[in-house]
C-alpha cells in the first residue's frame, strides 16, 4: 500500500518518489496544500475503489497514517 501511495503522491507534489517516507508529513514535509491532499484522495478512491470519510481523512498527517487508514477500507 505504501508504494502504491507514494506513486500517487508524485503527481501530486514536487517530490523524488525515494524522498517520500511513512513518517513523512504530507503538509509541512512533502509541501501539500489542503487542495492537493484532496485531489489525491479523490484519486485514490478511484484507483483502489474505496470511499475515503473526508472527517477520518482530515486526521491524516503522516503517509504511514494514510497507508493504515488506506489498509482499514479493506484492500
Amino acid at each position: 500500500m505504501f508504494d502504491k501511495l507514494a506513486d500517487v503522491i508524485v503527481n501530486y507534489v514536487e517530490v523524488k518518489r525515494e524522498d517520500i517516507r511513512p513518517e513523512s508529513r504530507f503538509m509541512e514535509d512533502l509541501g501539500f496544500t489542503s487542495f492537493d491532499f484532496m485531489s489525491m484522495l479523490g484519486e485514490i478512491e478511484e484507483t483502489l475503489d474505496v470511499e475515503v470519510n473526508a472527517e477520518e481523512a482530515a486526521n491524516i498527517r503522516t503517509v504511514q497514517e494514510a497507508v493504515d487508514y488506506l489498509s482499514s477500507l479493506g484492500n
